[in-house]
C-alpha cells in the first residue's frame, strides 16, 4: 500500500537525522514535505528515480552537501524549495533568476545565509516579482561579483542600505514597486561601474542571452530583456522615498536609465543632471519637485526619454536639443510650467504678489536702460537691414541669370522650386570651407534628381550624386516613407546626428526639409556608392559606414528599442522578426553577412528569376554542408595564394551568422580572429 503513496507531509514535526535512502522507492510519489525540521545529512542521491514528483519542500533544516545530479531527471517538477539550509557546490554559479516564485514569503534576513566565499561568482540575481516582504538583507553585500540585481515588484520595507555602493561591479540596480521609505541613498553614487568607465572580468559568456527580469510595468503585464542589453541604471519608481535629489549625481556619468518616479521627493532638479552624457532616460514624474527645469539638461544628446509630469515645476520649458522631440506628456500635471509645447505663452503667466514685491524696485531702474537698448537695436536691424536687402538684389540678378540656364525634366515635381533660395542647413566643419548652399542649387547639382545621379538605394531610401558648380561633390540621400517626425522634430534629430564624430563615419554635412521632402548631405566617396551595405571607401579605400542613426528619423520610438523592423533585407538577424529588440548579437550577425559578401562577391538578397530570390547565408551555408567551399569565393580572388586565409575568413564570417544568437560570437572575438589571420598570413611570408 505505502508504494502506492502519493503526497507525504511532515513539516514542522521536529524530525532529526537523515533522510532516509529508501524513500526513493515511493516512485508514485508526487508531493515531498518535509519542511521546518531538523535534518541533516545529505539530500538522497537516487532521489531522480521519484520521475513522478511535483513539489519538494526541503526548507528550513540542517541539510548540507550538494545537490544531487539526478534531480535533473524529476522532470515534472514545479516547485523546489531548498532555502535555510547548508547546501553548497555553487561557487560556480554566476547567474541565478528566481523570479516570479515564493509569492509573499519573508525574504530570508538572516546575515548568515551566505557565508565569507560562497556564492563568489554570482553576477545576476533576479528575485523580482515574488511579492518578497521584510528588509533587503544584509547578505547581499557578501556578492562582490554581483553586476544585476533586480528585487522589484516585491513588498520590501526599510531604506535603501548603503552598502550597495560597496558593491564594486553592480551596475544595474532595480528596486521599483516595493514599499521603501526614507531618504535617497548618497552611498549609491559610489557605485563604480556608474560613476567611471569600467568593465567586468573574464566571465562565461553564456549568462549575457539569459533573459532577465527587468523594468515590470505592472504585476500582470512583465518585460522581459536581455541582459546583453541592459544599460547601466538605477531604478527606485513606485516606492515612498523622500528627500532631495542630491546634487552629487552628477558623478554617475555612466549612467544611462534614472527613474525616481512615482515617489516623494522634493525640492528642485539638481542642474548637475547634465552632467550624465550617457543618460537615455530620465523619469522624475510624479514627485514633489519644485523650481524650473534646468536649462543646462538640453545639453544631454542622448536623452530620448523624459518625463517630469505631475509635480509642482514652474517657469519655461527648455528649447533645443532633445527637448524638441518631447511631446506634452512628459510636462503635463504642473500647472505653473510654460512653453509652446503646453500652448501656454510664458509671458502671459501671472506673477505672485512675492514675486511682484521683490521686482518692483527694480523695474524703475532698468525701465530707462531698456528704452535705451531697445532704441540702439532698432537702429542697428534698419541699418542691418538696408545692407542686407541690397546684398540680396544683387545676389537675386546673378541667381537669375544661372537659373534662366538649368534645363529640368518636364515631369519633375521641383519645377516650381527650381528659384528657391532657401538655404540648406549645412553644420561647422573645419575640414571644408564655409559655404552657402541653396535648395536650387541641389536640384541643379543632381539636375532635378535624375535617374542618371543614382548612386546607390537603401533600406532609408535614394542617394544621388550632386556636382555643385565650383566642381564639389556631395552626395544627398533623398529619404523614403511617411513623415514619421514632425518637423521640428526632425531637425532636432538630425542635429544630435551631427554631432557623432568618426573616422569611420561618412560625415553628414548638412540637411534640408523642404515641401514635405527631407534631404540629408554627405560628404561623397570616390570610391563607392551609398549602397546596400552602407560601407564606402574614401580616396584612401579607408572604410566609412553612411546611414548611421536613420532609423530614428524614419520610425520615431519611445525608448532605443524600435518597434517596427527597419534596414535592408539580407542583413537582418532572423530574431529580429520576432522580438523587434536590436542586440549586439544582432550587429554581429550583420557584420557577419558584410564579410561572406566580400567573400564571395554577391548580394545578401539576389533576384535570379522572376519572383524568385537567393539569400546569400542560406545559399553559403548550403554550399559548406555539400563540401563546396572552394566555389563559394569570388572567381576574381580565386588563385590569388590566399585560399588558406579566406576559408579561415569564412569560418569566422559563418559564426557570425549563426541562427542561434546566443552560438554567435562577441564582436571583439571576431575582431581578434581576424587580426589572428592577418598575423599568421604574415608569419608565413
Amino acid at each position: 500500500m505505502i508504494s502506492s503513496l502519493q503526497e507525504l507531509y511532515l513539516p514542522a514535526n521536529k524530525l532529526s537525522g537523515v533522510i532516509d535512502g529508501s524513500i526513493v522507492n515511493l516512485i508514485h510519489l508526487r508531493n515531498l514535505s518535509l519542511y521546518g525540521n531538523e535534518l541533516t545529512g545529505t539530500i538522497p542521491q537516487d532521489i531522480g528515480r521519484l520521475s513522478n514528483l511535483e513539489q519538494l519542500w526541503l526548507h528550513i533544516n540542517k541539510l548540507n552537501g550538494t545537490l544531487p545530479q539526478s534531480l535533473t531527471n524529476c522532470t515534472r517538477l514545479t516547485t523546489l524549495n531548498l532555502r535555510v539550509n547548508l547546501l553548497e557546490g555553487c561557487k560556480n554559479l554566476s547567474t541565478l533568476i528566481l523570479s516570479k516564485n515564493f509569492y509573499n514569503e519573508p525574504l530570508p534576513g538572516d546575515e548568515n545565509l551566505i557565508r565569507a566565499g560562497e556564492f563568489q561568482n554570482l553576477q545576476v540575481l533576479g528575485l523580482g516579482g515574488c511579492g518578497f516582504t521584510g528588509l533587503i538583507p544584509i547578505w547581499l553585500s557578501r556578492l562582490d561579483k554581483l553586476e544585476v540585481l533586480d528585487l522589484s515588484l516585491n513588498n520590501i520595507t526599510g531604506s535603501v542600505p548603503g552598502w550597495f555602493g560597496d558593491l564594486p561591479n553592480l551596475f544595474y540596480l532595480d528596486l521599483s514597486q516595493n514599499l521603501l521609505s526614507g531618504n535617497f541613498t548618497m552611498e549609491l553614487i559610489k557605485l563604480r561601474r556608474l560613476a567611471t568607465q569600467q568593465t567586468s572580468d573574464q566571465v562565461d559568456q553564456s549568462y549575457l542571452e539569459l533573459p532577465v527580469f527587468v523594468q515590470p510595468n505592472n504585476a500582470s503585464n512583465l518585460q522581459y530583456n536581455q541582459l546583453s542589453n541592459l544599460p547601466p541604471a538605477i531604478y527606485l519608481r513606485s516606492n515612498s522615498i523622500s528627500g532631495t535629489i542630491p546634487i552629487e549625481i552628477g558623478q554617475l556619468k555612466f549612467i544611462v536609465a534614472l527613474d525616481l518616479s512615482d515617489n516623494n521627493f522634493s525640492g528642485s532638479i539638481p542642474d548637475t543632471i547634465s552632467n550624465l552624457t550617457n543618460l537615455e532616460k530620465l523619469d522624475l514624474s510624479s514627485n514633489n519637485l519644485s523650481g524650473q527645469i534646468p536649462a543646462s539638461l538640453k545639453n544631454l544628446h542622448f536623452l530620448s526619454f523624459f518625463n517630469v509630469a505631475d509635480n509642482n515645476l514652474e517657469g519655461p520649458i527648455p528649447v533645443g536639443g532633445q527637448f524638441d522631440t518631447f511631446s506634452n506628456s512628459s510636462f503635463e500635471g504642473n500647472p505653473l510650467l510654460c512653453g509652446k509645447i503646453l500652448q501656454r505663452s510664458c509671458s502671459s503667466q501671472s506673477e505672485t504678489t512675492h514675486q511682484l514685491a521683490q521686482r518692483k524696485g527694480a523695474k524703475r531702474k532698468i525701465i530707462v536702460l531698456i528704452l535705451v537698448i531697445c532704441s540702439g537695436i532698432f537702429t542697428f536691424t534698419l541699418l542691418t537691414y538696408w545692407v542686407v536687402s541690397k546684398r540680396r538684389i544683387l545676389q537675386k540678378s546673378a541667381e537669375k541669370t544661372d537659373m534662366d540656364m538649368v534645363s529640368f525634366n518636364s515631369s519633375g515635381v521641383f519645377n516650381e522650386v527650381a528659384n528657391d533660395t532657401s538655404l540648406v542647413i549645412l553644420f561647422p566643419n573645419n575640414t571644408n570651407k564655409p559655404m552657402d548652399l541653396t535648395i536650387a542649387e541641389i536640384l541643379k547639382a543632381t539636375d532635378n534628381f535624375n535617374q542618371s545621379n543614382i548612386i546607390g538605394c537603401g533600406g532609408f531610401g535614394l542617394a544621388y550624386k550632386a556636382t555643385l558648380a565650383d566642381g564639389t561633390k556631395l552626395a544627398v540621400k533623398k529619404l523614403s516613407g511617411d513623415m514619421g517626425l514632425m518637423e521640428r522634430e526632425f531637425k532636432a534629430e538630425v542635429e544630435a546626428l551631427s554631432t557623432a564624430q568618426h573616422k569611420n563615419l561618412v560625415t553628414l554635412q548638412g540637411y534640408c526639409v523642404h515641401d514635405g521632402y527631407r534631404l540629408l548631405i554627405y560628404s561623397y566617396m570616390e570610391n563607392g556608392s551609398l549602397d546596400y551595405c552602407s560601407i564606402l571607401p574614401d580616396d584612401d579605400f579607408e572604410a566609412h559606414v553612411a546611414d548611421f542613426g536613420l532609423a530614428r528619423l524614419i520610425l520615431p520610438y519611445h525608448t532605443h528599442v524600435t518597434t517596427e523592423l527597419v534596414g535592408t533585407l539580407g542583413y537582418i538577424p532572423p530574431e529580429y522578426s520576432q522580438s523587434w529588440i536590436a542586440t549586439l548579437r544582432g550587429d554581429v550577425y550583420s557584420f557577419g553577412v558584410v564579410m561572406l559578401e566580400l567573400l564571395t562577391g554577391k548580394r545578401p538578397m539576389e533576384i535570379f528569376k522572376a519572383k524568385m530570390a537567393r539569400e546569400l547565408v542560406a545559399w553559403v551555408q548550403q554550399m559548406r554542408n555539400e563540401g563546396k567551399q572552394e566555389e563559394i569565393f569570388d572567381p576574381l580572388l580565386r588563385g590569388k595564394g590566399f585560399e588558406e586565409e579566406m576559408l579561415q575568413v569564412l569560418d569566422v564570417a559563418c559564426m557570425c551568422v549563426n541562427q542561434n544568437p546566443v552560438k554567435r560570437p562577441t564582436i571583439q572575438e571576431v575582431v581578434d580572429w581576424l587580426k589572428e589571420v592577418g598575423c599568421n598570413h604574415e608569419a608565413a611570408a
